[in-house]
């Protein structure tokens, strides 16, 4: 059985666990503490990075994007990254914004600094990171319901891997409860149907010892 690497927040990692799920793809997960830096790890991955997925005939892939432009083009169907070159092209920019320019503005000043970085660095958070992403996540939200108030999902009329890119991020933010969704109904009701999506249910299920997450983050109707 083909083996992930994983940390339990990190958004690219849950995104490559939806992905596999969607495609109903069986995996045994396992949580790699980067803090380590275990030679046994790094010996898969020299760039000491998540996630990391080993195939059942010893290949090891790394970085979710080419995890997952992988599954694509070995597992087609469901396709995550559907229709025609210009339709696959949005996919991959919005895909792009979410793992890069969301992860920079938000993610990495939220959940880096809350949780991340008390392991990797062991210090504390720094307050003007996290003031910064509680601030840059409107833009985002704004952003997402701009595209649900005139596409059916976020990329157009299919559901995509770039549904999944987003919503791996925002659950991660969710889980710490810095998702101010009252003040976004657009991304609220689309976050609702990608939580309803059973490819989600193992993502809602996740714990981190002495770190609950809110009592919605599991409610499908919040």
């Amino acid at each position: 059985m083909r083996v992930l690497y994983h940390l339990g927040l990190s958004p690219v990692c849950r995104k490559v666990r939806i992905a596999l799920k969607e495609k109903d793809l069986e995996f045994e997960l396992k949580t790699e503490n980067l803090w380590q830096r275990r030679p046994e790890f790094l010996a898969l991955n020299p760039a000491g990075d998540l996630p990391v997925m080993i195939e059942d005939n010893g290949l090891v892939l790394s970085d979710s994007a080419a995890i997952c432009e992988y599954l694509e083009e070995t597992e087609p169907t469901p396709a995550l990254i559907p229709g025609n070159p210009a339709e696959r092209a949005e996919i991959r920019r919005l895909v792009a914004w979410f793992d890069i320019k969301f992860e920079r503005e938000v993610s990495a000043n939220l959940v880096g600094e809350k949780i991340l970085r008390r392991f990797l660095r062991r210090e504390s958070p720094d307050a003007s990171a996290i003031r910064a992403g509680k601030e840059n996540i409107h833009h985002h939200l704004n952003y997402i319901g701009w595209l649900t108030d005139r596409r059916t999902w976020l990329a157009g009329a299919k559901f995509s891997l770039a549904d999944i890119a987003a919503a791996a991020h925002l659950s991660a933010l969710d889980y710490l409860d810095d998702v101010p969704w009252d003040d976004y109904p657009d991304a609220k009701d689309w976050y609702m149907r990608m939580k309803s999506r059973p490819s989600f249910r193992p993502i809602l299920a996740d714990h981190l010892p002495g770190e609950p997450p809110p009592e919605h983050y599991a409610n499908l109707d919040f």
